[in-house]
């Protein structure tokens, strides 16, 4: 029957028609984004006016039309097992089969009136071959999912609940349309909806005639799809349903697919054989957002590789399915054959790359050698990696010891060569796709990364360096990195315009070292500024974007260029560091 029919059978005002019992009495469509409620027990306002108490279970049944409330004793009692079998006999449980009335059901449930529990149906989920894990502590639910797409949160709901004069929390289990259609499929059977509704209502005109003999109205259809039962209690008027109603059909959800899709530069549809005998290259540009579903979600592997001379970015699940030869191009595209995206992967992945297309037009109108967002960052730990090398060196120069590139910076260049980015998560978060358009909370967020990606540089062998430069060390007794790293840069500018060796790197200190501002990295601690975006309030950002250069009428579509600028700057600010270092590693060799 369809939710009017029910409605219409049910022959109730609108207004006694609560949402709640609307929807228990709607059948679920065929969207395979919605997620129908398979299970559920909800107390609200227990003794208020507002009083409504209701349990559900879906039973999976062979008719649709042929359902009388008189066959399951479960729209009573709410669970599938209610107490525990009584067995005084050995093996006397052999042959006892859960069930919902005979019929198979979606959600486990148990109850004996105080104590409730809840799981998945071992059958469904087997079938469907999905993965438990339980999240939330005290309030535990169970969400389970299907890793071998991945597809998360397929079905989920509390674990259990208790009964003490009220309810220790509601009960709802959801699922995935496309997922539990597919299942009845298998099975053959329709979902059908088990439950009990009762609520105080309104007492219209048209209930109050109902209530003309004693106050009290009870009536049955002749099919027996439900029994309704209204009385008053305490002067208020109370309704209870006791339902079956068939809200889901064994009809399978259209199924995203990969064929049929039309591409730019390709005449007519395509499918997965029409790709694969695609001999000549037929590029095929994205915009490179199609990566923030995976860089997002840890379940994926989006760590950028440098190949060729260029660089690739190819998002892979655990060994399943992998894109391959993504290739960025420009600042925010991503350049693949089109015989590349229709190799082994779920079709849903590459209509998610068909949704990010960019028309040939678009592209025509993009510099297609402008920087990318991993070639910045692999810029800033190139510089950072020189200047490791060069405080390395200038540490045991000095004799203070024999550091490494990695102690001081937190990356090897050994590891680098053989695993790339691998070892080092901070730079692929680093990396993530930033569109023009990105919001000033993701600028500053990520502006706080940049400034952490060099923190790790000690403190402690910044200021033994600068101790030797023979400046009073309670002059920056409380200095941090910043400091300490601007104090030896106009060190090594007095060093190399005097053409001095680290031999003289005590002699001649001044006291200006310590105190002057050094305007190459005026960057670094403009960046440290923007880190925090706690710290800023009105046009705190702007007034620092301005000192630091930036033209601010280029934020009025986001601030992806803002981002470019302080990437810039910064490794500006660290090339200078290095070459100073250099310089003087080049006379004192």
């Amino acid at each position: 029957m369809t939710a009017i029919r029910y409605l219409n059978e049910l022959n109730l005002p609108d207004i006694c028609i609560s949402p709640k019992l609307r929807a228990l009495l709607t059948p679920v469509g065929l969207d395979p984004f919605e997620r129908p409620e398979v299970t559920a027990r909800y107390e609200y306002d227990q003794y208020g006016p507002n009083y409504g108490y209701v349990h559900m279970i879906m039973a999976l049944t062979d008719e649709a039309e042929t359902l009388s409330v008189d066959d399951f004793s479960e729209a009573s009692d709410g669970v599938v097992s209610f107490s525990t079998p009584a067995v005084d006999d050995y093996g006397g449980l052999a042959g006892h089969q859960p069930s919902v009335s005979g019929h198979e059901y979606v959600v486990a449930s148990h109850g004996d009136g105080s104590f409730y529990s809840y799981h998945l149906a071992e059958k469904l989920w087997m079938a469907l071959g999905l993965s438990p894990r339980c999240v939330g502590g005290d309030d535990q639910r169970l969400i389970y999912d299907d890793l071998s797409l991945p597809e998360f949160g397929v079905a989920e709901g509390e674990v259990s609940s208790s009964y003490y004069f009220q309810a220790s929390r509601n009960i709802s289990w959801r699922m995935s349309n496309e997922y539990l259609r597919k299942y009845l499929w298998m099975q053959g059977k329709h979902g059908t909806r088990v439950f009990f509704y009762e609520a105080y209502i309104q007492e219209t005109q048209d209930i109050s005639d109902l209530l003309r003999d004693g106050g009290h109205y009870h009536t049955k259809p002749e099919d027996g799809w439900y029994e309704l039962d209204i009385r008053r209690i305490n002067e208020k008027t109370l309704m209870q349903i006791w339902a079956v109603v068939c809200a889901v059909t064994p009809e399978l959800c259209a199924v995203q697919t990969a064929a049929g899709l039309t591409w730019p530069g390709i005449a007519g549809a395509v499918d997965h054989q029409r790709a694969n005998a695609l001999v000549e290259p037929t590029p095929i540009f994205l915009d490179d957002r199609f990566l923030e579903r995976y860089e997002q979600n840890s379940f994926y592997q989006t760590t950028p590789f440098q190949t060729h001379g260029g660089w690739t970015c190819n998002p892979s699940y655990s060994g399943q399915w992998s894109f391959t030869d993504c290739r960025r191009v420009g600042r925010n595209l991503i350049q693949v054959r089109l015989r590349e995206l229709y190799k082994p992967k779920p079709d849903r992945e590459i209509v998610w790359a068909h949704a990010h297309v960019v028309p040939q037009e678009i592209v025509d109108q993009t510099d297609l050698s402008e920087e990318h967002i991993v070639a910045k960052v692999q810029r800033l730990l190139e510089a950072l990696l020189n200047l490791a090398d060069g405080l390395a060196w200038l540490t045991t120069d000095l004799g203070l010891g024999i550091p490494t590139c990695e102690e001081l910076i937190g990356f090897s260049r050994e590891e680098l060569k053989a695993e790339h980015w691998l070892p080092y998560p901070n730079l692929s978060r680093l990396a993530q796709v930033a569109p023009i358009s990105i919001s000033e909370q993701k600028f500053l967020s990520r502006c706080k990364e940049i400034h952490e990606l060099w923190q790790k540089i000690p403190n402690g062998i910044l200021r033994r360096i600068v101790d030797q430069g023979g400046h009073d060390p309670k002059r920056y007794k409380s200095f941090g990195s910043l400091k300490l790293l601007q104090i030896l840069t106009n060190t090594l500018e007095r060093l190399n315009v005097n053409q001095e060796t680290t031999a003289n790197f005590g002699g001649d200190s001044r006291e200006s070292e310590v105190i002057n501002r050094n305007a190459n990295l005026a960057p670094l601690f403009l960046t440290a500024d923007l880190r925090n975006a706690d710290a800023h309030s009105g046009g705190s950002v702007s007034e620092t974007l301005t000192q630091l250069g930036f033209d601010m009428s280029q934020t009025n579509l986001g601030y992806g260029r803002a981002l470019d600028f302080v990437f810039d700057r910064n490794i500006d600010a660290f090339i200078y560091i290095g070459t100073e270092i250099k310089a003087l590693q080049v006379r004192s060799s």
